[in-house]
Protein backbone atom coordinates (compact mmCIF):
# COMPACT_ATOMS: atom_id res chain seq x y z
CA UNK A 1 0.00 0.00 0.00
CA UNK A 2 1.28 3.42 -0.96
CA UNK A 3 -0.03 6.57 0.67
CA UNK A 4 0.66 10.02 -0.71
CA UNK A 5 -0.03 12.80 1.77
CA UNK A 6 -0.55 16.12 0.00
CA UNK A 7 -0.90 19.56 1.50
CA UNK A 8 -3.22 21.82 -0.49
CA UNK A 9 -1.75 24.65 -2.57
CA UNK A 10 -1.68 28.32 -1.58
CA UNK A 11 -5.16 29.70 -1.02
CA UNK A 12 -6.42 33.23 -1.39
CA UNK A 13 -5.95 35.11 1.88
CA UNK A 14 -9.35 36.77 1.63
CA UNK A 15 -12.39 34.93 2.88
CA UNK A 16 -15.25 35.22 0.37
CA UNK A 17 -17.96 37.58 1.56
CA UNK A 18 -20.69 35.79 3.45
CA UNK A 19 -18.73 32.54 3.58
CA UNK A 20 -16.18 31.03 5.93
CA UNK A 21 -12.57 29.88 5.69
CA UNK A 22 -13.74 26.64 4.06
CA UNK A 23 -14.62 28.57 0.87
CA UNK A 24 -11.13 29.99 0.26
CA UNK A 25 -9.96 28.90 -3.20
CA UNK A 26 -6.47 28.38 -4.62
CA UNK A 27 -4.85 31.42 -6.14
CA UNK A 28 -4.33 31.44 -9.91
CA UNK A 29 -0.56 31.29 -9.31
CA UNK A 30 -1.02 28.26 -7.03
CA UNK A 31 -3.16 26.43 -9.61
CA UNK A 32 -0.41 26.83 -12.21
CA UNK A 33 2.33 25.89 -9.74
CA UNK A 34 0.45 22.78 -8.54
CA UNK A 35 -0.17 21.63 -12.10
CA UNK A 36 3.54 21.93 -12.89
CA UNK A 37 4.63 20.33 -9.58
CA UNK A 38 2.25 17.37 -9.82
CA UNK A 39 3.02 16.88 -13.51
CA UNK A 40 6.68 16.50 -12.60
CA UNK A 41 5.80 13.87 -9.99
CA UNK A 42 3.33 11.86 -12.09
CA UNK A 43 5.79 9.09 -12.98
CA UNK A 44 6.76 8.68 -9.30
CA UNK A 45 3.20 8.39 -8.02
CA UNK A 46 2.37 5.51 -10.39
CA UNK A 47 -1.14 4.12 -10.19
CA UNK A 48 -3.50 5.70 -7.66
CA UNK A 49 -6.62 3.78 -6.69
CA UNK A 50 -8.41 6.45 -4.68
CA UNK A 51 -8.09 10.18 -4.03
CA UNK A 52 -9.56 11.39 -0.75
CA UNK A 53 -9.67 15.08 0.11
CA UNK A 54 -10.72 17.44 2.81
CA UNK A 55 -14.05 18.97 1.74
CA UNK A 56 -12.62 22.51 1.93
CA UNK A 57 -12.48 24.20 -1.48
CA UNK A 58 -8.69 24.63 -1.59
CA UNK A 59 -8.16 20.91 -0.97
CA UNK A 60 -10.76 19.81 -3.51
CA UNK A 61 -9.14 22.06 -6.12
CA UNK A 62 -5.69 20.66 -5.28
CA UNK A 63 -7.03 17.09 -5.54
CA UNK A 64 -8.60 17.88 -8.93
CA UNK A 65 -5.33 19.28 -10.29
CA UNK A 66 -3.42 16.27 -8.96
CA UNK A 67 -5.95 13.83 -10.45
CA UNK A 68 -5.63 15.48 -13.87
CA UNK A 69 -1.82 15.48 -13.69
CA UNK A 70 -1.82 11.76 -12.84
CA UNK A 71 -4.46 10.83 -15.39
CA UNK A 72 -6.52 9.42 -12.52
CA UNK A 73 -10.03 8.85 -13.80
CA UNK A 74 -11.40 7.27 -10.64
CA UNK A 75 -13.50 8.91 -7.99
CA UNK A 76 -12.36 11.86 -5.96
CA UNK A 77 -14.08 11.74 -2.58
CA UNK A 78 -14.32 14.25 0.22
CA UNK A 79 -13.60 12.68 3.60
CA UNK A 80 -14.34 14.13 7.02
CA UNK A 81 -11.15 12.75 8.59
CA UNK A 82 -9.14 15.18 6.43
CA UNK A 83 -10.76 18.30 7.89
CA UNK A 84 -8.21 20.59 9.58
CA UNK A 85 -9.43 20.01 13.13
CA UNK A 86 -9.56 16.21 13.02
CA UNK A 87 -7.06 14.17 15.09
CA UNK A 88 -4.34 12.27 13.22
CA UNK A 89 -5.74 8.97 14.46
CA UNK A 90 -8.88 9.56 12.38
CA UNK A 91 -6.85 8.76 9.27
CA UNK A 92 -5.85 5.33 10.61
CA UNK A 93 -9.35 4.04 9.86
CA UNK A 94 -9.05 5.28 6.27
CA UNK A 95 -5.93 3.16 5.80
CA UNK A 96 -7.61 0.16 7.39
CA UNK A 97 -10.66 0.54 5.12
CA UNK A 98 -8.51 0.46 1.96
CA UNK A 99 -5.90 -2.30 2.42
CA UNK A 100 -3.60 -2.83 -0.54
CA UNK A 101 -4.83 0.28 -2.35
CA UNK A 102 -2.67 3.23 -3.35
CA UNK A 103 -4.20 6.33 -1.79
CA UNK A 104 -3.78 10.06 -2.14
CA UNK A 105 -4.92 12.05 0.89
CA UNK A 106 -5.20 15.80 0.33
CA UNK A 107 -5.42 17.87 3.47
CA UNK A 108 -4.01 20.59 5.67
CA UNK A 109 -1.02 21.35 7.80
CA UNK A 110 -0.26 20.42 10.55
CA UNK A 111 -2.32 17.26 9.85
CA UNK A 112 -0.29 16.05 6.86
CA UNK A 113 3.06 16.42 8.64
CA UNK A 114 1.65 14.88 11.81
CA UNK A 115 0.24 11.92 9.87
CA UNK A 116 3.58 11.36 8.13
CA UNK A 117 5.36 11.43 11.50
CA UNK A 118 2.74 9.12 13.04
CA UNK A 119 3.08 6.53 10.26
CA UNK A 120 6.89 6.70 10.26
CA UNK A 121 7.03 6.40 14.06
CA UNK A 122 8.62 9.84 14.52
CA UNK A 123 7.89 12.50 17.14
CA UNK A 124 7.51 15.11 14.39
CA UNK A 125 8.11 15.28 10.67
CA UNK A 126 11.63 16.67 10.14
CA UNK A 127 10.90 18.71 7.00
CA UNK A 128 8.54 21.63 6.37
CA UNK A 129 5.22 20.70 4.80
CA UNK A 130 4.67 23.82 2.71
CA UNK A 131 1.67 24.24 0.40
CA UNK A 132 1.76 21.62 -2.36
CA UNK A 133 4.20 19.29 -0.58
CA UNK A 134 3.77 15.58 -1.34
CA UNK A 135 4.98 12.95 1.13
CA UNK A 136 4.98 9.44 -0.33
CA UNK A 137 4.94 6.47 2.04
CA UNK A 138 4.80 2.74 1.54
CA UNK A 139 3.17 0.54 4.14
CA UNK A 140 3.71 -3.20 4.30
CA UNK A 141 0.60 -5.36 4.36
CA UNK A 142 -1.14 -5.61 7.68
CA UNK A 143 -2.46 -2.98 10.04
CA UNK A 144 0.81 -2.67 11.96
CA UNK A 145 3.00 -2.99 8.87
CA UNK A 146 6.31 -1.17 8.65
CA UNK A 147 6.18 2.19 6.85
CA UNK A 148 9.00 3.68 4.81
CA UNK A 149 9.43 6.99 3.08
CA UNK A 150 9.22 6.88 -0.72
CA UNK A 151 9.58 10.59 -1.40
CA UNK A 152 9.37 14.08 -0.04
CA UNK A 153 8.56 16.60 -2.75
CA UNK A 154 8.18 20.27 -1.87
CA UNK A 155 7.39 22.58 -4.79
CA UNK A 156 10.49 24.15 -6.30
CA UNK A 157 12.89 21.79 -4.51
CA UNK A 158 14.60 18.56 -5.53
CA UNK A 159 12.67 15.39 -4.67
CA UNK A 160 14.16 13.58 -1.69
CA UNK A 161 13.96 9.83 -1.17
CA UNK A 162 15.29 9.94 2.39
CA UNK A 163 15.19 12.48 5.20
Amino acid sequence: MKVFLVRHGDADAEIPEGLGDEARALTAKARLAMNQHFGGLANRLEVVDLVLTSPLVRCVQTAQILSLALGHDGLLRAHRSLLPDMPVGALDSVLTEHPGENLVLVGHQPSMGAMAAHLLGLQSFPKPVNPGTVIGLEREDGEAGRVRLLLYAAPGQPVLESL
